[in-house]
């Protein structure tokens, strides 16, 4: 994948247009701001890699409606050859704990998440996002299985 001959200012309109939409619980944004066949990967989500429409839809309702953000603090985005990497910390509060492995926690939440995207077509073509697992559990008092 390359980054599709885009500059770095478009790059940056669409990620931090994504990311509005992320904030704002805006499914249908949020899925035009996608390529045709992108792929959308949560680690540490037990639904794996997802590569239709339909299930990724489906993971950001049941996403946003466990998820309330306050604000993000953005700290660094590395450009490659053919990706960019974004690190920032989420700072919200988390209204069932099921995505994170903490079946009916609730609570007040910050922790670091690292998005890693490609593109195609002047869309995000793949978007890989790794959360702080511990972080979030820790902060929710609960412990994977238990």
């Amino acid at each position: 994948m390359t980054m599709d001959n885009m500059t770095r200012e478009q790059v940056d309109r669409l990620i931090n247009e994504h990311f509005a939409y992320e904030a704002a619980d805006g499914v249908e944004g949020v899925l035009g701001s996608l390529a045709e066949g992108a792929e959308h990967e949560v680690i540490p989500s037990p639904m794996g890699a997802l590569k239709d429409r339909a299930r990724i839809r489906a993971f950001y309702e049941m996403l946003f409606r466990d998820l309330k953000g306050e604000r993000v603090t953005p700290v660094r985005r590395l450009y490659g050859e053919d990706f960019v990497v974004d690190e920032a910390v989420w700072h919200g509060h988390i209204a069932d704990g099921r995505p994170f492995l903490c079946d009916g926690r609730s609570g007040p939440v910050s922790f670091r998440l690292l998005h890693i995207f490609e593109f195609r077509d002047g869309r995000i073509a793949r978007e890989n996002v790794w959360c702080d697992l511990a972080a979030i559990q820790r902060q929710l008092g609960c412990v994977p299985g238990g």
